[in-house]
């Protein structure tokens, strides 16, 4: 449709998106049909040529698609910062993961840990709990999912403690945010959006690019647990 605007994101900003799209239209923009997966597989989606206007993956992410041309650079604009936290199923304690020590002991007492294979947050826990020497236990009895929403796996009851961008955990129902992985211990992860070049629709994809950019969108996107 010539007054659709495609959009490709990451899941962490799925929550801010739903959340802007129709102030967007209501605002005289064009509707935004949005399809969200990890940063990980809307690469492997782009390089098998797969059409869009807008793509909105980690910075990494979107300096790649930039280098090989299909992402003008020119339109890049960096969105929100985003942390990895722990999530516990609702009315569940919430155990202390203030420090280093405290976050080993909450994640080598629960019965279960979820996390994700290809999302940023998932390989960012990996390499966490390689670092901590917890990798052996924590895996022999995690759930790694291949993409979607960890804290699904509490809501099921497969997992005790949910790990995964913190603006992703508040997409389901049923679940507490106990807080995030101390701050010391990752590196927040920077999600930016920009114009593919091969879009029908450069001036509405360009103006949707200026408004999450914006200060109008900053307070959604903190709501869904993102730093603007």
């Amino acid at each position: 449709m010539s007054d659709t605007v495609r959009v490709l994101s990451t899941l962490a900003l799925k929550g801010a998106v739903h959340g802007l799209a129709g102030r967007y239209q209501t605002a005289g923009g064009a509707r935004i049909d949005a399809d969200f997966a990890p940063t990980l597989a809307l690469l492997e989606r782009l390089r098998t040529g797969e059409a869009a206007d807008v793509v909105i993956l980690t910075r990494e992410g979107l300096d790649e698609v930039v280098r090989d041309g299909r992402v003008v650079a020119e339109s890049c604009v960096d969105l929100a910062r985003s942390w990895v936290g722990i999530a516990v199923r609702v009315g569940a304690t919430h155990p202390d993961i203030s420090t280093e020590a405290a976050l080993c002991a909450a994640l080598l007492g629960a019965r279960s840990v979820a996390y994700s294979r290809l999302g940023a947050s998932g390989i960012l826990f990996a390499k966490l709990i390689e670092r901590l020497g917890i990798a052996a236990d924590i895996n022999a009895k995690a759930q790694i999912i291949q993409q979607g929403f960890t804290a699904e796996r509490l809501a099921s009851g497969e997992a005790d403690l949910a790990v995964q961008q913190i603006s992703e955990l508040k997409q389901v129902g049923g679940i507490e945010v106990v807080g995030p992985i101390p701050y010391e211990l990752q590196t927040p992860a920077v999600f930016s959006a920009g114009r593919m070049a091969a879009t029908h629709r450069p001036a509405e994809t360009d103006r949707l690019l200026r408004f999450l950019a914006s200060p109008e969108a900053a307070p959604a996107l903190r709501e869904s647990g993102l730093e603007p």
